[in-house]
């Protein structure tokens, strides 16, 4: 995926980084750097710096003797990602119920609409776009920027795998319903409320990823 136009300086970081977010490069997926580097016409060296970056960040990981792939997590620890994410998103949501104002609420609820258009035509990517909109969107006004960059990390790094595609309609609608509970509460200010729907809504992804735990081609099975 090469975003910029012929003749300027390719990005090839972020277009790495893009492509294998958007579920482009399933986990799994070698990377061969010569291929990379003649796709943005670049040499080895701004592809293995990238890679570098990626490797820090989770999204690739390194073989020895085989080269580097798009990071596969196991079941485990993809399960774990999401109880990072719960625990930092509700550390979060005290603090922004404190703070948020009445330009939030319409933040949050542009977000929950987009999302609700993204499940009606059945666009899943979308959908997994517009679902992290809509919680950046509930803890932006807690204004914690470094709990908000280890919460996009921990997502980032179960992106890839696109669960939100791998889930019937009948459970997203289950999350809307979650989300729908969750705007209620934010624009309330019950703090205690949205806590504990988040907490729901937690519950039920990680019921939902149970369903292809068992799936090689999306985790690495435990030996």
């Amino acid at each position: 995926m090469n975003s910029v136009p012929a003749g300027q300086q390719p990005q090839v970081l972020e277009d790495m980084r893009r492509a294998i977010l958007a579920g482009d490069e399933p986990p799994g997926t070698l990377v061969p750097i010569d291929d990379v580097a003649s796709f943005f016409g670049v040499s080895q060296i701004p592809v293995r710096e990238a890679l570098k970056i990626l490797l820090g960040e989770g999204l690739v990981e390194h073989v020895p003797h085989v080269g580097y792939s798009v990071a596969k997590l196991t079941f485990a620890e993809f399960r774990e990602l999401y109880e990072v994410r719960q625990a930092l998103e509700s550390s979060a949501l005290r603090v922004a119920i404190l703070h948020a104002g009445s330009a939030d609420d319409e933040v949050v609820r542009a977000a929950h609409g987009a999302l609700g258009q993204m499940i009606a035509s059945g666009d899943t990517r979308g959908y997994h776009g517009e679902s992290r909109r809509f919680h950046v969107s509930l803890i932006a006004p807690a204004r914690m920027q470094r709990l908000a960059h280890m919460y996009e990390s921990a997502w980032n790094m179960t992106e890839p795998v696109q669960p939100m595609s791998r889930v019937d309609s009948d459970g997203r609608a289950v999350f809307h319903e979650d989300h729908d509970r969750m705007l209620a509460a934010f624009a309330a200010r019950n703090s205690e409320a949205l806590v504990e729907e988040s907490r729901r809504h937690f519950e039920h992804l990680k019921w939902a990823i149970t369903g292809f735990r068992d799936d090689p081609d999306v985790f690495r099975q435990d030996s």
